[in-house]
């Protein structure tokens, strides 16, 4: 049993934020994207990725479209630091990529990582030092003034050491660690000193990172944050305001979201969530959330299957088959009311129309996923996705009825064996039932006549090994049929009638089949004593004796 709750954590105090406007706001527009895959992203993982997995990541962030990618950590080790070099020396950076690197606010890890950087064409420092109070008392016993003057004298640093590479455009970063647990006036206090020291302008600006690096409270509360720092900030104009939520309570998609309401330029992530503990906000989610909104995120994301198998390959980790937009399972329906809403709406969605699929937030077809995954079958599913996967895959469109009768024979099937059914198993299931009948009848063969103003047929069946042939009129091919076999004591009602064209292959239709559907009642017998019948030919008469066989078939047996 958990201890009580209240005797070991506090609450976390709200922000006095009185008048907050986030609330009232809607996003418009995407943020400026930093992908932080390759240093936050790469520490966290149980083997760091080599030098040919990190080339490979950063070479799909670029195709994904991120202009801000933070490479390494190159203070921290030799492949770090030669990652870096080989990306300039090599010349892998796209003319509008520009790096970004991280460092402790600490003088000869500062001086380590401005060499790396040597000969770069743009380049970002992200500089920081942990803020709060427990860092200030328990980990580094400083106080607030010691805590100010390590920002501001790793700012100086920085600052005289661009100097000696005037070749590079340089750019600093700098983030209160643990921002999320620090005091707003504290916190705001260290920014304005960083951009002072800097000498921020609107044209030179600094990006100020505030990151929940721990989550510690709901989403709302972390846009307080970001509000307050916001509208307290001096020198607004010549700050970037930058967001590196991570994912503690399960919560770092919401908190980016609502961080941008509060006014937040930026936002630093992960493909996927990768990071730390439980991940940073996950970048791919974020920017497809915004898309489904109707807004451009600016990364390109239409093979995302593409771009999940290259981080999987790089990190080494799988992706959860439910991960939003995605999993492998994310556009998949196996509840049959799911599968039945889903199919009626793709029956009337058109092009040139607003998305509006049931269960389906956005078209698969957008991240590159195809529809035959979209609806799955097993025992928990009904007629709608079996009716769907029969008629994507092989463009047979059951009659309602037919659904719901054909649902229970693949429900036999999944019940009994406990396991997924795929549109060729449907098929097979669905041949065996319908069009592959032969007992106790046989179709052999038909021929029609003229008689006065009848139409005639000589229908040839095989029974118990014997060829019989019998002879009916009516008024069509099907009601001649009926009442050729009562000839053979067979008395049937036919109840329903449809027919079908499947598998043209032009526009002329001169491959297409023709599917024929008729649902009959045993004569004499009441209402359950009622199938459906199926036939199949290129000659539409032969298919629909072939679907009053099957169904008197299905009635005898």
């Amino acid at each position: 049993m958990l201890t009580n709750p209240a005797t070991k954590y506090k609450p976390f105090p709200p922000v006095a934020l009185v008048d907050r406007q986030w609330p009232s706001r809607t996003i418009t527009q995407p943020p400026i994207w930093m992908s932080t895959d390759l240093r936050d992203g790469n520490q966290s993982l149980f083997e760091p990725m080599n030098v040919e997995r990190k080339m490979r990541m950063f070479r799909t962030l670029c195709d994904i479209g991120f202009k801000e990618i933070e490479v390494a950590f190159p203070s921290a080790s030799q492949t770090d630091f030669d990652f870096v070099r080989e990306l300039i020396e090599g010349k892998h950076i796209p003319a509008d990529v520009t790096i970004e690197v991280l460092t402790q606010a600490r003088e000869h890890l500062i001086r380590r990582t401005m060499e790396s950087l040597r000969g770069a064409r743009r380049a970002i420092v992200h500089v920081y030092n942990a803020t709060s109070q427990p860092f200030r008392d328990t980990v580094f016993g400083m106080s607030k003034a010691d805590v100010l003057g390590m920002a501001v004298s790793a700012v100086e640093l920085i600052k005289h050491l661009a100097t000696d590479q005037p070749e590079t455009e340089w750019v600093l970063e700098y983030s209160p660690e643990t921002f999320s647990a620090t005091e707003l006036d504290f916190a705001r206090d260290v920014c304005d000193a960083v951009t002072a020291t800097w000498g921020a302008t609107p044209d030179r600006q600094v990006i100020l990172n505030l990151p929940a690096t721990v989550e510690m409270a709901t989403p709302n509360v972390y846009a307080d944050q970001i509000e307050w720092m916001h509208r307290q900030l001096a020198r607004r104009d010549s700050v970037i305001l930058s967001v590196h939520p991570h994912n503690d309570r399960g919560t770092a998609v919401a908190a980016a979201e609502l961080a941008l309401l509060a006014g937040a330029d930026r936002v630093e992530g992960c493909l996927f969530g990768s990071g730390e503990r439980t991940g940073n906000v996950d970048i791919v989610t974020l920017a497809l959330n915004l898309y489904t909104q109707g807004i451009a995120p600016g990364l390109d994301f239409a093979d995302i299957n593409a771009v999940a198998r290259t981080a999987e390959y790089c990190t080494q980790l799988p992706i959860h088959p439910r991960h939003p937009y995605v999993g492998d399972l994310v556009f998949t329906a196996f509840s049959g009311s799911h599968q039945d809403a889903i199919k009626k709406g793709l029956a009337v969605q058109t092009a040139d129309s607003f998305w509006n699929v049931p269960y389906l937030p956005i078209d698969p077809a957008d991240v590159g996923r195809s529809y035959d995954s979209v609806i799955r079958v097993n025992s928990q599913s009904g007629k709608g996705g079996i009716a769907y996967l029969l008629e994507s895959a092989y463009g047979i469109v059951m009659p309602r009825r037919l659904q719901v009768e054909f649902s229970s024979v693949v429900k036999d099937h999944t019940d009994q064996h406990g396991c997924e059914v795929n549109a060729s198993d449907i098929w097979g299931m669905f041949a065996a039932t319908y069009l592959g009948t032969a007992t106790p009848v046989r179709y052999c063969e038909h021929h029609l006549f003229e008689q006065g103003n009848a139409q005639g047929v000589r229908l040839v069946i095989e029974r118990e090994g014997i060829q019989h042939e019998l002879t009916g009129t009516g008024n069509g091919p099907i009601d001649a049929a009926v009442h050729a076999l009562q000839g053979a004591g067979i008395r049937v009602q036919v109840r329903s009638y449809e027919e079908r064209s499947i598998g043209a292959s032009n526009e002329a239709g001169g491959d297409a089949q023709a599917c024929a559907f008729i649902e009959l009642r045993q004569a004499g017998a009441g209402s359950s004593a009622e199938c459906y019948g199926v036939g199949i030919d290129g000659n539409i008469i032969t298919a629909s004796i072939k679907a009053l066989v099957s169904g008197v078939n299905r009635l005898l047996a």
